[in-house]
């Protein structure tokens, strides 16, 4: 592991356990075993470092976001796909996705919340594209498509940060097609009923 990714990984552990704000530059080059002069040069600040692990890690996810997100005239399928790349991504590196969360629930003028804030949006306009592509199929939204994103990524990171609890050991944590199906049809049976 180069210099750069070893304070990606360092910071990335030591943000997750004890938040962004929490963290000072020296307590992150010394455990990531070089110097502050390193840090600076690879990422200019204790923010800039922040920024390139949101932006490594949330490409990711993105990604798989955007490929499951095809519109194919099944909502409830094109549902279940988004919720089972959600859950792969974020499980895959919940220590990442649950650290984008807490920086979006800090306070607004916090360094945190800026860097993560343009992400979020990124990914919100995702999930109301999402419906806005299915406004044919699910005739009753009435304008409604940004209330039922935000209705189903809060489903998803609730289940999520439920499922993560207190548990000191994330490695084994999933999210079964089971529970996804289910999720996506509670969701489903609301947004019909």
């Amino acid at each position: 592991m180069d210099n750069r990714e070893m304070l990606l990984d360092t910071a990335l552990s030591l943000f997750y356990e004890k938040g962004y704000d929490a963290v000072g530059v020296q307590e992150i080059v010394d455990l990531a075993g070089v110097t502050k002069p390193t840090l600076y040069y690879y990422f200019g600040s204790k923010r800039g470092l922040l920024e390139a692990l949101l932006y490594c890690y949330f490409e990711s996810i993105e990604q798989k976001l955007r490929s499951a997100a095809v519109h194919d005239a099944d909502m409830p399928q094109v549902l279940y796909r988004v919720a089972e790349a959600f859950f792969e991504g974020a499980c895959g590196n919940p220590r990442f996705y649950l650290l984008m969360l807490s920086l979006f629930y800090s306070g607004r003028k916090s360094d945190g919340f800026q860097t993560v804030y343009p992400l979020i949006q990124r990914y919100y306009r995702l999930f109301v594209h999402i419906f806005e592509e299915a406004e044919g199929e699910l005739g009753n939204m009435n304008g409604r498509q940004q209330q039922f994103a935000t209705g189903f990524i809060g489903i998803l990171h609730h289940h999520l940060m439920m499922a993560a609890g207190d548990r000191e050991d994330l490695s084994g944590l999933e999210i079964s097609g089971g529970q996804i199906y289910e999720l996506v049809r509670q969701f489903m049976y609301g947004i019909y009923s």
